[in-house]
């Protein structure tokens, strides 16, 4: 293993190191924000209508089930080997995650503080954007935690069409060209963007609820987190 030739990236590859860890950044964390714009409304519907909750945990729970690659021969027909058909499975595995974590953190805020709310004249939607959501936030943000470490984890896969895996490239090159140090390479930079990821959102989380002692938090949070993820892995197994 040659470690002077760590961060000699391949010219196929037609990108730095740094130029890999950008695009790994955009195809991991671009669907993780399209699964919460999707989350959100849709976490909404089943708090108003709980008969809806069994149903659309049932449908991402089977889609999360769903190996990648039979996604990519799914897709590839219709948006090529392009980054697309990388994000859109990586999108809806973030759904089996960030529904439930709204969910229930949603769930979770008093019925005092919504009867207040409503005296006050708050609408559902004015209600769930001003009132639900931001003492939701510790919940929602567990849920991001997971599914973003989870996206950034699996983008790798990317590599078997048309070298759209970022830095999971480097693994594939490294079989090519007989160079370990480029799978070492891979491995030590997605962890450290996974950490660097789950550290940005903690932060996101003690600005954003600043009202919430901070050993309370860090011990909702790490419960909601811990909770998420076992529950998220149990469903894969199941299914």
């Amino acid at each position: 293993m040659n470690w002077d030739r760590l961060f000699d990236i391949p010219s196929d590859l037609q990108h730095s190191w740094l130029g890999l860890v950008g695009l790994h950044l955009r195809e991991a964390l671009l669907p993780v924000l399209a699964g919460l714009l999707v989350s959100l409304p849709l976490a909404q519907l089943c708090v108003r209508f709980r008969w809806l909750y069994p149903p659309v945990l049932w449908v991402t729970t089977i889609l999360y089930a769903i190996p990648s690659l039979a996604f990519f021969v799914l897709l590839i027909d219709y948006t090529g080997q392009t980054e697309l058909t990388v994000m859109i499975p990586l999108t809806v595995y973030s759904l089996v995650v960030l529904v439930p974590a709204i969910v229930d953190g949603v769930r979770s805020v008093p019925q005092e503080t919504l009867a207040a709310a409503t005296a006050m004249g708050f609408g559902p939607v004015r209600r769930y954007v001003q009132v639900q959501l931001p003492i939701a936030v510790p919940a929602i943000i567990a849920g991001l935690r997971v599914a973003t470490v989870s996206s950034i984890s699996l983008v790798s896969i990317g590599s078997i069409i048309g070298n759209q895996g970022a830095l999971g490239n480097l693994i594939n090159d490294a079989n090519i060209y007989n160079r370990p140090e480029l799978a070492v390479n891979a491995v030590l930079s997605m962890a450290l963007l996974a950490l660097l990821a789950d550290g940005t959102l903690v932060v996101v989380r003690l600005v954003l609820t600043p009202w919430m002692p901070r050993r309370v938090t860090r011990q909702r949070t790490k419960t909601s987190a811990t909770a998420t993820a076992t529950g998220t892995e149990t469903a894969k197994e199941v299914w």
